[in-house]
């Protein structure tokens, strides 16, 4: 595995974001991702999942570099796998905990927030969706997920406004659930998903399929007229003006 690392401690598998300063989502990043979630859901020995970045980056979203060097087959096939990709964490059954050490903006605060609970660092970092101001669509499953844990209104308001929030500001509207020193995130988020962990395992997993039926309904619904209007945007003028910009301003960095 190029992208992440996979560590086992007592029945508990610790996956390291491990792409470069940022964990950039790119199209390996998300299969390697997807494909450990799917051996370990099926792996009786690990009974619990914690994700977490390095240094001040859980992850900084999608790969816009790589992405807008796509072509429109490339686009499509991308953005379907990681739509399936999020239907497929929302609905993995075993307890996940997001050990949020930095930045997580979109797409990583999506694989955050498909997470049972969230850890994040206390400091300067961001968290939230800002997808709008980038010009990129943002399909009714990943607003559902948003609602799931802030709330319709707030959920509105914010992936409208394209707000980020601070990890404070996160707590107090339920986006995350602790905020902690960064040096104490993994011990933190370890203890909150032992508790999960200790349940007996079926109770627990069949009542969380339970309270996320709708949720899981909405990220495993046919999604192609939704991915149609968001690759149209995706090539339109002004979003590609509003993306080649941001990458210009990411390569001066």
């Amino acid at each position: 595995m190029n992208t992440i690392k996979v560590t086992i401690k007592d029945r508990l598998a610790i996956i390291m974001l491990n792409r470069g300063k940022s964990n950039a989502l790119n199209r390996e990043m998300i299969t390697e991702l997807n494909d450990m979630l799917t051996n370990i859901s099926s792996d009786p020995a690990i009974g619990g999942v914690m994700i977490a970045g390095q240094e001040n980056f859980f992850s900084a979203g999608l790969d816009l570099i790589e992405l807008y060097g796509y072509t429109e087959q490339e686009a499509k096939t991308f953005w379907d796998l990681f739509l399936k990709f999020i239907a497929n964490i929302t609905s993995f059954r075993k307890p996940m905990v997001a050990a949020i050490n930095g930045h997580s903006p979109a797409g990583g605060c999506v694989i955050a927030m498909a997470c049972d609970t969230r850890v994040m660092a206390e400091g300067k970092f961001i968290i939230g969706l800002n997808e709008v101001p980038v010009g990129i669509i943002v399909p009714h499953s990943i607003f559902e997920l948003y609602s799931f844990w802030i709330g319709k209104a707030n959920a509105t308001r914010s992936l409208l406004e394209g707000k980020l929030f601070s990890p404070e500001e996160a707590l107090s509207i339920g986006l995350v659930d602790e905020v902690v020193r960064q040096e104490s995130i993994q011990t933190a988020a370890e203890r909150r998903i032992r508790k999960y962990m200790a349940f007996e395992p079926n109770t627990w997993q069949q009542s969380k399929l339970n309270i996320r039926k709708e949720l899981i309904a909405a990220t495993a619904a046919d999604q192609s007229e939704m991915l149609e209007l968001m690759l149209k945007q995706w090539w339109s003028p002004a979003t590609r003006t509003i993306l080649k910009t941001i990458i210009d301003n990411l390569q001066k960095k």
